[in-house]
C-alpha cells in the first residue's frame, strides 16, 4: 500500500537512502512482527519468557488432564488448582510480549517519520 508521500518520497531519495526508506515503508505481516521480538538485544529475555510460557503450557494441559481423569474430589482439586494456574499463567506470559510488538511497530513508524523529516529538509 504505496501512498502519494511514499512515492515523492522515494523519488527524492538516492542510493543507500532508498534502499533504508523501502525497508522501512514495507510493514512486515503478522508472523515477521511476533518473531520480531526475538532479535535486539533484549530477544533473549523474550526467547526465555517464550520457553517458560511453553513449558507452563504443557504442564497445565498435563494436569487439566490428569484433572478430568480424577476420581475423588480431593485429587480433581489436586490437579485442578495447578493445571488453571499454570495454563492461566502461561496466557499472561504470551501476551507481555504483546507491548513488545507494538514498541517494534512504533520505532518503525517514528524511523519512517525521521526519513520523511530528512527529505523535507533536502528539498
Amino acid at each position: 500500500m504505496t501512498t502519494d508521500i511514499d512515492r515523492m518520497i522515494e523519488e527524492a531519495l538516492q542510493g543507500e537512502e532508498q534502499a533504508l526508506f523501502r525497508e522501512t515503508a514495507r510493514e512486515p505481516g503478522f508472523f515477521g512482527q511476533a518473531l520480531g521480538v526475538f532479535d535486539g538485544r533484549a530477544g533473549w529475555a523474550n526467547v526465555v519468557l517464550m520457553v517458560a510460557q511453553t513449558a507452563a503450557f504443557f504442564f497445565g494441559a498435563w494436569a487439566a488432564w490428569r484433572f478430568f481423569q480424577a476420581d475423588t474430589p480431593l485429587s480433581a482439586l489436586h490437579w485442578g488448582l495447578p493445571a488453571s494456574v499454570l495454563i492461566l499463567g502461561s496466557l499472561v506470559m504470551k501476551m507481555a510480549l504483546v507491548p513488545v510488538v507494538q514498541a517494534n511497530r512504533m520505532m518503525r513508524e517514528l524511523k519512517r517519520l525521521e526519513l520523511q523529516i530528512a527529505v523535507a529538509r533536502k528539498g
